[in-house]
């Protein structure tokens, strides 16, 4: 398989992120590429799993980490194939759904991951919540953030829509002015940090993918798998659930993230975050905080 791999050096001296990588190399299915992860804090505590969408990678959750290790968790965030310090496959047609999710599902059973807390958002959200109900046993909390799942036999909205044609028409997206935008007092320096797994637009098929993976058909890849999850996330779930929702999201805020609240079995009342976008993880500390805060209550 083609793919590229970013200089190490592309890494270095990030703001917030001082973080050693780990890899994994030679995943059943996935031979010749490499995945990046951080694992952060005792490696026999509670797992927090921390799933990012697009066009972001793991330094999306540089402020959460220290407060969910500083409230005694084993924090690990992959950076999914195309994305962060994982290597890059360079035909687009590689990037499915199922490639997506199969990943994620061995990286869980290689590091063996128990007692853990998917937090998700975006497409992290989109493949991480049809994770539990195929490993239950592992999973016992849950933190999402504007998201959904990909049924296939709901309308998709037109700030979804907008973005999708923004997308296809941005094969070379600008992340760091896409960063600026869409995020409140975030600095150049860590705006540009977010476009530093990118040196060119080879690099970003995986981004340029992932719009067009959102199911739209009931037949799309992933939908019915969709659909089980969201029966199972009504029916089966019996873990604790927090939600936290940038009300400023424009394609995944309030109105979806209450829908997606009905799905979710038992979920409480979530947390409204007045002034945060799509990239809520942005707000960092207090998510953490008030989840933990409620989980212990």
């Amino acid at each position: 398989m083609d793919m590229l791999r970013t200089p190490d050096d592309r890494f270095s001296g990030l703001p917030g992120y001082a973080y050693a990588p780990h890899y994994l190399e030679g995943l059943r299915a996935y031979e010749g590429l490499r995945l990046h992860y951080l694992d952060e804090g005792a490696a026999d505590a509670p797992v927090a799993l921390c799933l990012h969408g697009q066009p972001t990678w793991s330094y999306l959750y540089r402020k959460m980490i220290p407060a969910f290790v500083a409230g005694g968790m084993r924090v690990i965030a992959p950076d999914l194939f195309g994305f962060g310090r994982s290597d890059k496959p360079l035909d687009e047609a590689v990037y499915t759904f199922g490639f997506h999710r199969e990943s994620l599902m061995r990286l869980v059973e290689r590091l063996d991951l128990r007692r853990v807390t998917l937090v998700c958002q975006d497409w992290g959200g989109l493949l991480g919540l049809t994770l539990p109900m195929d490993s239950p046993e592992r999973f016992i909390r849950l933190i999402v953030m504007n998201t959904g799942l990909g049924t296939g036999d709901v309308p998709l909205g037109e700030g979804f829509l907008a973005w999708r044609a923004f997308n296809n028409r941005s094969p070379d997206m600008d992340i760091a002015g896409l960063m600026k935008r869409s995020v409140r007092g975030i600095s150049e320096a860590e705006a540009q940090a977010y476009a530093a797994p990118f040196p060119d637009m080879r690099y970003k098929a995986g981004v340029h993918r992932f719009p067009n993976l959102v199911q739209d058909r009931p037949d799309a890849d992933g939908a019915e798998l969709s659909r089980r999850a969201r029966d199972w996330w009504k029916t089966q779930w019996s873990g604790q659930s927090f939600m936290a929702i940038g009300m400023q999201d424009p394609v995944l805020g309030p109105r979806a993230m209450q829908a997606l609240r009905r799905i979710i079995r038992g979920c409480p009342e979530p947390l409204e975050l007045a002034e945060a976008g799509h990239f809520v993880q942005e707000e960092g500390e207090i998510i953490v905080q008030r989840a933990l805060e409620q989980f212990q209550g």
